[in-house]
């Protein structure tokens, strides 16, 4: 009972702590990035195993460890609050083209990421270009690229609702 109970604590303490460092930790690793997630890995290790390295326990970490996973999964679909404390909910960085420097601030990205994001997911390049960008749960960022119905209604100043937003 032991093991069980360690290994859901150490899973929560790393929900946790991805979760408010933030959607783009997990969308973009880095080699730094990369490094931490085997420190982290290693670290856990003795955590969740102590002094027991038996076949036995390591098995009962990983059931636990899938259990608690699916069990988070059936949570995150059954309930839509529990899902928005998990994964976040998709923000609007870009509307109309015009960026949202207070939400990109909050979630340190900048212009740079979003042109990035736009030009590899839509081969565009300049801001007016995009109506909407969103960043996703997930972390990845979704373009929507103006049209010419967008454009008009910018021109007119009217607004559309934001998707996903």
């Amino acid at each position: 009972m032991d093991t069980v109970i360690r290994t859901l604590a150490i899973y929560l303490i790393i929900v946790v702590l991805f979760r408010v460092t933030g959607k783009r930790t997990m969308s973009q690793v880095t080699t730094v990035d990369l490094v931490l997630l085997l420190v982290i890995s290693e670290a856990t290790q003795q955590a969740l195993l102590g002094n027991d390295f038996s076949l036995t326990t390591a098995a009962l970490v990983i059931v636990t460890l899938v259990f608690f996973d699916r069990f988070a999964d059936l949570l995150k679909f059954k309930s839509k609050k529990f899902s928005k404390l998990v994964e976040g909910a998709p923000v609007v960085l870009v509307a109309h083209g015009r960026p949202l420097e207070q939400r990109l601030r909050k979630e340190h990205l900048n212009v740079d990421d979003v042109l990035a994001a736009a030009r590899s997911q839509r081969g565009l390049l300049r801001l007016d270009q995009i109506d909407y960008a969103i960043l996703e749960g997930s972390g990845g960022i979704s373009i929507i690229p103006a049209t010419d119905t967008a454009s008009r209604d910018r021109a007119g100043g009217e607004t559309s609702a934001p998707p996903g937003a």
